[in-house]
């Protein structure tokens, strides 16, 4: 091929390298654009690669066959992404990937052939060791390849911009000056290793994002003479993880019911003051949102039951109760785990606390209050919506969902404009398209946000690779366009719907509520309590102004001293008020 450089004016070769440096610049800065507009804009910079590569560096008496080569591959790749607007992420992750890795290896060895000059080696090498560095990379780190992608591709782009006007513009000089021989120059040598140094920076950074998640052991596999029953202990074994001192804890592995009505198993935690009389009133906490993995259950987490927002374990072991946390089905057992759905959620709560009466050393009395927060919350509301059918022989006294998903359609219908709720999304699209088969994303997600969407719900809120889903929602949060349909109609609004909370519990009921509550806001959960006391509930509704959704079961929160002592008014028996009540304070 005839240098095509040659032929091309010199201004057009200073705009395509103004223009790669600029949408290099774009994609840096925003990497978690919604997923349609990214493809475009690597497409586009692909396009620009591939011309930069083919006009030749400025520097160059010839061009060596391998740029002619990668650059026509460059434009080609770059052609198809922009003309094929159904091409996956992963794919053109790969693309970028085998494109980066493989100009990369050729600009290496290129780096050791005859009659270069010691600036040129080593920008050349380094160019090279960045551009295989990025390319395995975008190829190997699957969980994190929109952010990789992105990010080094970005700065390949203005890395080959800067370079092409760097080398421009100093050959303008030098043809000014007429020198006998062209003096090494160590401006491109710079720019090369410093790519080096970000590609090291992006390898570091990088990599613990695919350390550090839990991971499921045996402990959770289903025996072969499981118990045909619900409610039965099947292991259980000390557990430490978070536990206070003056506490004894264990993991447990029980039966329970599914979704399809089977037998299924679940696990969960039980910790009893250490000291004392035994016999212990029970507190049955349903855990929020940890995720929809398996490896997501507290019972895997380093500090177990405070991953699920129980961060006041030490004050319950104090008053002399024990507490019961299951990990609902799916999380640490086998999936998949019915977040946001009802019934499976509270007999998962319910079992839990016969089973860890099998507990012999665990000494649990008669006497049960149910508490649940957001996602837990909803469950604690199924609970005692369902017990005395469900699970008579566990006496229920109290129940208090705390900022509760009491209405999933709402919640997940505005969901995308919480800033990150497309996390929460991710796990509830996982969860009602894996356990109801008639609910499909491509029915409700548009394309662009479907392989996102799909990736975060992989990831549990205590991994370390959470960040990746953090910076992909606040991407999302930019676009209104994360449902091409609402949720809140067909067989997903239908089965939401179907989810709702009970509006009847068979036990005293208190809601607590933050009043800043950005994910399940004050009003939609007053317009759910109102819908209660229509029904005939007696709802004790508390309001605590200020607080967000997960700062309203943190210290300070008042909510907390007052959940105690409503706790303890219903194990001494002391009759609730009746009707309905909302405080605010």
């Amino acid at each position: 091929m005839a240098r095509l450089h040659a032929r091309m004016p010199e201004w057009v070769r200073i705009v395509v390298a103004i223009a790669a440096l600029v949408l290099g610049v774009v994609i840096v800065i925003r990497p978690t654009t919604a997923l349609d507009v990214l493809a475009w804009l690597i497409g586009g910079g692909m396009v620009l690669t591939g011309v930069l590569d083919l006009t030749g560096r400025a520097d160059e008496s010839e061009r060596p066959r391998w740029r002619t080569l990668t650059g026509l591959a460059w434009l080609i790749a770059g052609l198809i992404v922009l003309l094929a607007p159904g091409l996956t992420v992963r794919a053109l992750a790969s693309v970028v990937g085998v494109l980066l890795f493989a100009a990369g290896a050729l600009g290496f060895a290129a780096a050791f052939g005859r009659g270069r000059t010691i600036d040129a080696r080593i920008a050349d090498a380094a160019f090279g060791a960045s551009g295989v560095i990025f390319g395995v990379l975008a190829l190997f780190w699957p969980d994190i390849t929109l952010l990789v992608v992105a990010v080094v591709f970005g700065a390949r782009l203005i890395m080959s911009g800067v370079v092409d006007l760097w080398t421009r513009i100093r050959r303008r000089n030098d043809a000014a000056k007429a020198p006998a021989v062209r003096p090494r120059r160590w401006g491109r040598t710079v720019i090369a290793l410093a790519s080096v140094a970000l590609a090291v920076t992006t390898t570091v950074v990088t990599v613990p994002l695919r350390e550090g998640s839990t991971v499921v052991d045996e402990f959770y596999a289903a025996p072969r003479d499981m118990p045909d029953e619900p409610g039965r202990l099947i292991r259980a074994e000390p557990f430490t993880g978070g536990i206070p001192a003056t506490a004894n804890a264990w993991r447990i592995l029980y039966t329970t019911t599914g979704v399809d009505g089977e037998v299924r198993e679940a696990s969960g935690i039980v910790a009893v003051p250490k000291d004392g009389d035994g016999q212990w009133p029970v507190i049955d906490w349903n855990h929020g949102t940890t995720g929809y993995a398996q490896h997501c259950a507290p019972s895997l987490q380093p500090r177990g039951m405070w991953s699920g927002a129980m961060y006041i374990l030490p004050t319950l072991i104090r008053e002399g109760w024990a507490v019961v946390s299951t990990d609902y089905i799916g999380l640490g057992t086998e999936g998949p785990h019915p977040y946001l759905i009802g019934p499976p959620s509270a007999y998962a709560s319910l079992d839990a606390v016969r089973a860890a009466k099998e507990l012999e050393d665990a000494d649990l009395g008669a006497r049960t209050v149910v508490w649940g927060h957001s996602q837990g919350g909803g469950a604690a509301l199924w609970t005692g919506a369902l017990a005395r059918e469900y699970a008579p022989d566990v006496w229920v006294q109290g129940v208090a969902a705390l900022a509760p998903a009491s209405d999933p359609a709402t919640l997940v219908q505005n969901i995308s404009s919480v800033t990150g709720g497309s996390i929460f999304a991710s796990y509830a699209f996982a969860s009602f398209s894996d356990i109801y088969p008639e609910i499909e994303y491509r029915d409700y997600v548009r394309p662009g946000a479907e392989t996102s969407l799909r990736q975060m719900s992989e990831r549990c809120l205590s991994d370390p690779a959470i960040i990746v889903s953090v910076a992909a929602a606040l991407g999302m949060s930019t676009d209104p366009r994360l449902f091409s349909t609402s949720p809140a109609t067909g067989d997903l609004g239908v089965r939401l719907r179907e989810n709702t909370a009970p509006m009847l519990q068979t036990a005293p009921l208190l809601v607590g509520q933050g009043g800043s509550d950005s994910v399940i806001s004050a009003g939609s959960q007053a317009d759910f309590v109102d819908r209660m006391c229509a029904a005939g509930q007696d709802v004790d509704f508390r309001i605590y102004d200020g607080y967000e959704h997960a700062g309203v079961v943190e210290r300070p929160s008042p909510l907390l001293t007052e959940l105690v002592e409503w706790t303890r008014d219903r194990f001494a028996g002391v009759p609730a008020a009746e009707g309905c009540e909302t405080t605010r304070q």
